[in-house]
């Protein structure tokens, strides 16, 4: 069954009009939100810390920013943009208890609602509205007359009310330009974790270190080490990005795309697959979210030193010498 799609004509800003919208959280989401909404007619307000950069980005972007709690009190629609693991903790402390009956909730993931983090009170209806991009390409994309994709998903107990308000948010930030696809809370959680831990982060990161490691324990040289096996993965995504793999391949030589269908699968196995399988186990039984959870209220010990270790990977220190010699990148140093 093909999923329902909402452009601007199944949504109406004038849902908006007379409510206070307030965004709790001015970083990558955050500013894109305010600032298109802003844009939009309606009414905003921002949370965010004094003395950090993102107060300071927020007074700059013409915002007056107050904290969450007071923020809170004055909105109607209250979209929480803070990170996941410090989400829980803002909502107990500073949200819910001035949350009022006919708020609404926008959350632009899944994961706290999904996993059970928030005890919602009655009457306050949870509604996700995701774009599918970063803060900035929200924003420009907004600017430039377009829009990024959205989804839109209702919590427990919301209705078309609630849905419509979501639809409203969504064109209000440009969502309904390009598309917003309805869904559920538990599958863009769970998709969405899915995803960066098999693919987009995980499973390229440990594919860009293994491809480098075997290349360097053959005695080749680091540069190349470097080039082929990181640097060039951008010049093939961007390919599939405009056309899919078969634009993809299209494009590249017929020795590459000889060795892609002939080698690809000898790479990624029935055992990689099985292993896939297992962590999608994980993410859909919660396994991962309380592993993730426990993690942060220990301060986090391992995921700091995993960080650590990682920023040492050899394929990192070459990238950082050769991306100086590159002018036409704007390279980047944690």
């Amino acid at each position: 069954m093909p999923a329902k799609i909402y452009y601007d004509k199944d949504a109406d800003l004038a849902l908006l009009k007379d409510k206070t919208i307030a965004i709790l959280g001015y970083g990558s989401q955050g500013h894109g939100h305010a600032q298109n909404l802003r844009d939009s007619g309606c009414n905003v307000i921002v949370a965010e810390l004094p003395d950090t950069p993102n107060y300071e980005q927020a007074v700059k972007d013409g915002f007056k920013p107050v904290s969450a709690e007071e923020a809170t009190k004055q909105g109607d629609i209250i979209t929480i943009l803070l990170p996941d693991e410090l989400q829980a903790e803002v909502f107990h402390s500073r949200i819910r208890e001035n949350l009022s009956p006919g708020n609404v909730l926008v959350c632009s993931h899944g994961f706290n609602v999904h996993f059970g983090q928030f005890d919602m009170p009655k009457g306050v209806s949870v509604v996700l509205v995701a774009p599918k991009g970063p803060g900035h390409l929200v924003r420009k994309e907004f600017v430039d007359g377009g829009g990024v994709p959205c989804l839109i998903a209702l919590g427990e107990g919301a209705g078309d009310d609630a849905r419509s308000l979501g639809l409203a948010y969504a064109k209000g930030i440009g969502g309904t330009r390009a598309g917003v696809i309805e869904t559920t809370f538990a599958e863009e959680t769970e998709t969405d974790l899915f995803g960066e831990q098999v693919v987009l982060c995980g499973g390229l990161t440990a594919l860009i270190k293994a491809g480098s490691e075997t290349l360097f324990e053959a005695g080749y040289q680091p540069e190349m080490a470097y080039f082929e096996c990181m640097h060039e993965v951008k010049l093939i995504v961007d390919l599939m990005y405009q056309g899919g793999m078969n634009y993809m391949r299209y494009s590249i030589s017929n020795t590459a795309e000889y060795g892609d269908y002939t080698r690809g699968p000898r790479i990624v196995t029935e055992e990689t697959k099985a292993e896939m399988k297992r962590i999608l186990g994980e993410v859909q039984d919660g396994s991962f979210a309380r592993e993730w959870i426990l993690e942060n209220k220990a301060g986090a010990p391992s995921f700091k030193a995993l960080r650590r270790m990682e920023r040492e990977h050899g394929v990192e220190e070459i990238g950082r010498k050769l991306r100086r010699l590159m002018s036409w990148i704007d390279a980047k140093e944690v």
